[in-house]
């Protein structure tokens, strides 16, 4: 979960005329994405993600950003700006809104296209407001301006703050590609014109600080695309996320030139590219895209399909077609291009995907050995540009890992913003702006809020760390029947083991002991269920380890008699 931070303490109330910033995700971590701004004693939330779960977190579906900074406080929230549509920026509206269902959602088109499809799963009919690049517009003391940037979706958007405490320029995910799909360029020009105002605090993407240069231009995918399409035997399936709507249309476009079908695969493609299509941000020449069933029945070789799964996810269309349990059957001959790139962490599980589609038989096309992926984050140079054109007072580097924040830091020092003036702040530190000057001042709590089916908060740390015992050493239970007066048991223990390696019928061996520990304990007086539940975790759990070398959950079962 996220870093306490005691050695901060509770910050000090926010003098008059200062901003305050509140980090509840994205700082430290690649997800979550939600920023507090606070000021005249209103509040401004810029994004509001969700962080996808990893190995060590079983049975969690996703982590929510931790809102109980906002818990007293909801009434006094102006809006929520939604700079994109990715769920690490918005997958967390739903639960917000649980919470206080009227806060309006400031977004483009686009994002709210797909944020309202998304709520309309959680029956949730939003107040949204739709701003364009160019739109200034106040949302009480928070005056705001929206600039377009190119990302890995359409329509995203920066944003400036501008308040009595100084103007802050939020870069939201951006890229500089000189020559987007859809020919919307990141608005260097407001950049540099804000720049020229005097921004006071920059707050950027970092994800890709470390990586040197320039991102590749989207539109050299194309003739990559073209050259697997031409060499296709049989069918092809692309596999990327839903939420990438240009590199979908490059698919698209490539398989009107080679005269295959397409077909979408899996229920948030289908919803994406539906809300896509019907607000004009993919175009779908007429009679390409057919159902599955349609695509099924066609020779393989007239085939697109278009699938998520691109992140190795275990219950995605494509991780189904690796292990063999999905209706498409992938066979020998069989094209797949995993048009995405690798999330830290996800490796392990997007290679056994590919190790899985190989054996059978399909040949498997992805970021490492062709072109059919670049980034939607700039890259050190395309960063160094910015600051250099919006040369900020103070800076603050947000969205990305610790490494990603500290580089992109040393970017800005580079670029001359004083030393004093750049902040590093991780979830839950509270920064303020006042005269100019951006500071660190305290933390509040910000743990990690565990989605478990339809439980919201209710699976804590120590929870999960009985999960990840269970899953890792299995668990031996002792069901024992005592007498509820004296404590003696009234019958001999009887004991199990499930998933720890340890056969039923050695553990007869450590029977004696706990006989022998129950007695002395009678003897000393000791009828407290849980005193004698504690004693039979610690006889079992030492015979298992001098045994085994294992530490399996030990769970005692008392029946009072």
């Amino acid at each position: 979960m996220s870093r306490p931070h005691p050695e901060l303490g509770t910050p000090r109330a926010l003098t008059e005329h200062g901003l305050r910033i509140v980090g509840l995700g994205g700082l430290g971590e690649i997800g979550r994405n939600m920023t507090v701004f606070e000021h005249a004693g209103r509040l401004l939330i810029v994004d509001c993600g969700v962080l996808f779960p990893e190995p060590d977190q079983p049975g969690i579906d996703l982590i929510l950003p931790d809102f109980g900074y906002l818990e007293g406080r909801l009434d006094r929230v102006e809006a929520v700006v939604l700079t994109h549509a990715h769920e690490d920026h918005i997958g967390g509206v739903p639960y917000l809104l649980r919470k206080r269902a009227d806060i309006p959602l400031v977004g483009s088109k686009l994002t709210l296209g797909l944020i309202r499809s998304k709520l309309t799963e959680h029956k949730v009919t939003p107040v949204t407001v739709q701003v364009n690049e160019g739109t200034r517009q106040p949302f009480g003391p928070f005056d705001l301006e929206f600039f377009a940037v190119n990302h890995s979706i359409p329509d995203a958007l920066a944003v400036a703050i501008r308040t009595s405490a100084g103007l802050v320029l939020h870069t939201g995910d951006f890229k500089m590609d000189q020559l987007p799909l859809d020919g919307r360029l990141t608005d260097l020009g407001g950049f540099a014109r804000l720049g020229g105002e005097g921004v006071d605090l920059l707050m950027s993407d970092s994800t890709n600080a470390e990586v040197p240069g320039i991102v590749t231009a989207e539109r050299d995918i194309a003739p990559v695309l073209g050259n697997v399409f031409a060499t296709a035997r049989q069918r092809i399936i692309v596999a990327c996320f839903s939420s990438h709507v240009h590199r979908v249309q490059q698919v698209l476009d490539t398989a009107v030139l080679h005269g295959r079908k397409v077909a979408f695969v899996g229920r948030s493609m289908v919803r994406t590219m539906g809300v896509a299509r019907d607000l004009g941000y993919l175009r779908v020449p007429g009679g390409l895209v057919v159902d599955l069933k349609e695509a099924e029945q066609r020779p393989p070789n007239e085939v697109v399909l278009v699938s998520t799964g691109s992140q190795g996810e275990p219950m995605s269309a494509l991780s189904r077609m690796a292990g063999r349990d999905h209706t498409i059957r992938v066979t020998e001959g069989d094209t797949v291009i995993l048009a995405s790139s690798l999330i830290p962490g996800n490796e392990t599980a997007v290679y056994r995907v590919i190790n899985g589609l190989t054996r059978l038989g399909a040949r498997v096309v992805h970021k490492g050995n062709a072109l059919v992926h670049v980034s939607g984050h700039a890259s050190a140079g395309e960063l160094l540009y910015v600051l250099n054109l919006v040369r900020p007072s103070n800076f603050m580097p947000v969205h990305g890992e610790w490494r990603h924040l500290r580089a992109h830091a040393r970017l800005a020092a580079l670029t001359g913003v004083a030393e004093d003036n750049i902040v590093i702040a991780e979830d839950g530190v509270v920064v303020d702006l006042v005269d100019g000057q951006a500071s660190i001042v305290g933390s509040v709590p910000c743990g990690y809020v565990y989605v478990d089916g339809l439980s919201v908060g209710e699976v804590t740390e120590a929870s999960l760390k009985d999960r990840r015992i269970l899953g890792e050493e299995g668990f031996v239970s002792v069901v024992i029947v005592v007498d509820s007066t004296t404590g003696k048991m009234v019958a001999s223990p009887e004991i199990h083991a499930r998933g720890s390696g340890i056969d039923d019928a050695a553990l007869s061996e450590v029977r004696p002991r706990i006989e022998e520990a129950l007695g002395f304990a009678a003897a000393d007086g000791i009828s407290d269920a849980h005193q004698l539940g504690q004693l039979i975790r610690r006889v079992v759990g030492r015979w298992v380890n001098e045994n085994y070398r294992r530490r399996p959950m030990i769970i005692p079962v008392l029946i009072e008699v």
